[in-house]
């Protein structure tokens, strides 16, 4: 994944917004849909996604809705994006390379490495609250 599918753009919208909450609010799923112009039957499966691995707490009935996880500072847009597009590989040889018989002798392989190495640096190195800021 080098390009980011609308999923995941989707994903990033919504949880960054959740980040600019106050930390004990819990805020209803059509509230962050509307906010951040995204479906919501399609922001609630990319939250249940989330709330498996503990990105976001979801809370049912009445009153009931979504809120991070963790502190914004303590959550990477890197985990956000493998979150929901899986492992950053800028060439299929990365996902198993033993699937390509040439990964030990392609002089590009180690090229792709240094990409997938550096991509995932870069999102690893900005945190919710980052983006937050930023706004």
């Amino acid at each position: 994944m080098m390009e980011l599918t609308r999923k995941g753009e989707y994903a990033i919208r919504g949880i960054v917004y959740l980040a600019g909450k106050q930390p004990d609010k819990v805020c209803l799923l059509s509230d962050i849909a509307e906010a951040v112009d995204v479906p919501p039957t399609f922001l609630a499966k990319i939250f249940q996604q989330f709330s498996k691995i503990g990105l976001v707490k979801s809370y049912r009935g009445t009153g009931g809705g979504f809120m991070l996880g963790r502190a914004p500072e303590q959550i990477t847009l890197l985990e956000v994006v493998e979150a929901v597009e899986g492992p950053i590989l800028p060439n299929r040889c990365l996902a198993v390379p033993t699937d390509c018989e040439r990964s030990c002798s392609c002089n590009v392989h180690p090229v792709w490495q240094r990409v997938q190495g550096e991509v995932r640096q870069v999102l690893g190195g900005v945190s919710l609250k980052d983006l937050v800021n930023e706004q």
